[in-house]
């Protein structure tokens, strides 16, 4: 590979290491906000097996 001191393949670098990071932080963030909607969802009540369910 040849040696290239300019300044965009620095900024090239810093811009690939900047979207990488941002990336995993955008997946990072959406991953908690999906685990913690699930923990808040109520649970579904079920009948217990062999009873009929009472209506009014």
């Amino acid at each position: 590979m040849s040696e290239d001191n300019s300044w965009t393949s620095k900024a090239a670098m810093a811009g690939a290491a900047i979207g990488s990071a941002a990336l995993a932080a955008a997946v990072m963030y959406a991953s908690r906000r999906m685990e913690r909607a699930k923990a808040k969802q109520k649970p579904v009540p079920t009948t217990p097996s062999g009873e009929n369910p009472e209506t009014d």
